[in-house]
């Protein structure tokens, strides 16, 4: 069970734990549901004015421009894409496009789309519109162990960490699996003359109508950015209020939370590009976006709350567990994302079950930045929508999920990116901190 199904057996978790354990619940994460809400709503505004269109568009002609290096030009075409867009669902759309330029050159399907899938999740630990960045820099600005790591940290670890994480899955993925000409799967489906015609003519990418409001919602949608970056990087800049008890908006020394900027400033410039572009609140309600959003909030509540409890309960006994070790290699802390993340199928979620943890066992927020990339491991189960679409968008056959689960088209390219991008990020914060 996974998207909704993930979040209400959460509940069954939390009920568990209260009735028969006795647990006290933990707070549920309200910040985190704050931020996918308000994130997520300002990209499906952007999707219904058709801004993603546009983006899409462009992408699509970088693809079809360089059929050839495709390996290599997809995944860095996706990452952009969705690191400007801060999610991963924006993908969908570059998948059928990758599949049949990579087929129609001959090129194994695998080896674009696996990598292409792995850089939309890596795209997200370093854009600042995605809600596991929003997630990560508010969890860090509680940490004692310092130094307060911002917005800008993130972009400039997390970009060139992310990037060479790219390029090591496109090399793992590169020569992966047999080419289509040596392919029997591939070889006996050409047999069929209807379809080996479908294959062999390209679909053609012209004639695609814009909205009239494509190219506004874009530039609006660029100063939802800019202002969320300038935000991160100059809270001075900020409005101050009387120092009082914390909440979710307003810090104890009266300074404005990043959870509150984050959504003032998306939701108000969602509020302009639907007037601007004349974009109906139906239209946006009907987005494929807006219903990922409604299934992450629903994921997150359920799975987070339930894991947040567990480990508030166990806190001193897994401090003692781990103390020890993390005190002296933190960067084994890596692994427990690793495998949190295995399993919750989110980011978001991921970062805020176990950062929290991190802190609590002395970790400093430079190594835990370092660690950030970790938590795009949801491509390890391979349930996770973005892999079941690239799946079924490749006819060939050659992207496939393996007779023992693990071995699927994914597991290389994926280890080998999210590898190299947490072994970059704990080089970098040798010099940036």
């Amino acid at each position: 069970m996974k998207g909704i199904g993930l979040g209400v057996m959460g509940m069954v978790g939390m009920f568990l734990f209260i009735v028969l354990f006795g647990m006290r619940p933990a707070d549920p994460p309200i910040d985190v549901m704050l931020i996918i809400l308000s994130i997520v709503t300002t990209s499906a505004v952007l999707q219904a004015a058709g801004g993603l269109d546009y983006l899409v568009g462009i992408a699509e002609k970088i693809i079809r421009r360089n059929p050839s290096r495709i390996t290599f030009v997809a995944p860095f075409t996706t990452y952009f894409l969705c690191l400007f867009a801060g999610t991963s669902h924006i993908v969908y759309s570059l998948l059928p496009i990758i599949s049949e330029v990579a087929t129609h050159k001959r090129i194994r399907p695998e080896r674009p789309l696996s990598i292409a899938v792995i850089a939309s999740h890596l795209a997200l630990t370093a854009s600042p519109m995605s809600a596991a960045t929003a997630a990560l820099i508010a969890i860090l600005a509680a940490n004692p162990a310092g130094p307060a790591i911002t917005i800008i940290d993130v972009i400039k670890i997390g970009v060139p960490a992310g990037l060479l994480g790219v390029i090591a899955g496109a090399l793992v993925a590169y020569k992966k699996g047999k080419n289509l000409s040596e392919d029997p799967i591939f070889l006996e489906k050409m047999k069929d003359p209807v379809f080996a015609l479908s294959i062999d003519s390209l679909s053609d990418p012209t004639g695609k109508v814009l909205k009239k409001g494509a190219k506004s919602s874009v530039v609006l949608f660029c100063a939802a950015i800019a202002l969320v970056v300038f935000a991160g990087a100059f809270p001075e800049w900020l409005p101050h209020f009387a120092a009082g008890s914390a909440n979710y908006m307003v810090k104890a020394n009266g300074t404005l939370t990043m959870v509150s900027v984050i959504s003032i400033v998306t939701l108000s410039i969602s509020a302009a590009i639907m007037g601007i572009t004349r974009t109906s609140a139906a239209s946006v309600a009907k987005t494929s976006l807006f219903t990922a959003m409604g299934v992450a909030v629903v994921s997150v509540f359920g799975v987070v709350w339930m894991a947040s409890t567990f480990i508030l309960h166990h806190k001193e006994t897994i401090q003692v567990a781990l103390g020890d070790i993390t005190a002296a290699a933190p960067w084994t802390f890596t692994f427990a994302i690793l495998l949190m993340a295995m399993l919750i199928f989110s980011q978001a979620a991921t970062t805020k079950a176990m950062m929290p943890l991190g802190i609590s066992l002395g970790i400093a927020n430079p190594a835990l930045l370092a660690m950030f990339p970790a938590v795009n491991a949801d491509f390890v189960l391979p349930g996770y929508p973005t892999l079941l679409a690239a799946i079924e968008f490749d006819r060939t056959g050659s992207t496939r999920i393996g007779r023992f689960v693990f071995n699927h088209s994914f597991i290389l390219p994926g280890f080998a990116a999210i590898g190299t991008a947490i072994a970059a990020g704990f080089l970098m914060i040798r010099f940036w901190f």
